[in-house]
């Protein structure tokens, strides 16, 4: 029996920001935990020759309007808030490496779900250390703690260590999930994601 489903992220994903808003009520359902494990998409994208798909298909118009229009009915038919963010693609090391020092921590779930609201239901632009510094002050989160963590460079050498050991294991993007060893990649494979959960324990 699993106990718990690894959550492999990066902010700068709104693909992440959705799946992310329906894992903690699949592991609910199905009693199991969520561990989240924040990575450096770009450094992935690097090491696996991968390139996020809008950059991938730039070219080609019709094909980023179906991946902007799939966004956005996966969003509403789930009845989640999301729009496309005026910033993207954006820089998200400085919000990464403060997910990291979150890891764990009672309010870990509160600092990445407003970091995630604040990209992609807010617009607001994290890669601005003095935005990111007012999101964490609204929410009520450490900001002296997870500031520090922004330019710590232990910090910074342990989220690179985090995530070429989740490249190694076959992370090539995100939000990429495991239940054991099986790995589940985007948003749309949360349904499979369910069924060998199903396996495991029946609702």
């Amino acid at each position: 029996m699993p106990q718990h489903i690894e959550f492999v992220y990066d902010f700068c994903s709104p693909n992440a920001f959705l799946a992310q808003k329906m894992i903690s009520d699949i592991a609910a359902k199905h009693e199991v935990g969520v561990t989240y494990v924040p990575v450096l998409l770009a450094t992935v994208f690097k090491a696996t020759n991968n390139q996020s798909p809008f950059k991938a298909f730039s070219e080609n118009r019709q094909k980023t309007a179906y991946l902007t229009r799939d966004l956005h009915r996966f969003a509403r038919h789930r009845g989640l808030s999301f729009h496309m963010s005026p910033h993207f693609p954006m820089n998200t090391k400085f919000a990464m490496r403060a997910a990291l020092l979150a890891s764990g921590k009672p309010w870990e779930n509160r600092y990445i779900a407003s970091i995630f609201d604040a990209i992609w239901v807010h617009g607001q632009k994290v890669d601005d250390l003095g935005v990111l510094c007012d999101i964490l002050q609204d929410n009520g989160l450490p900001i002296r703690k997870l500031r520090e963590a922004m330019t710590n460079l232990n910090v910074k050498q342990n989220l690179k260590n985090q995530t070429k050991a989740m490249v190694k294991r076959g992370v090539f993007g995100v939000p990429s999930m495991f239940v054991d060893t099986e790995m589940f990649f985007g948003k749309n494979s949360l349904a499979n994601l369910e069924l060998e959960l199903s396996r495991f324990h029946t609702p």
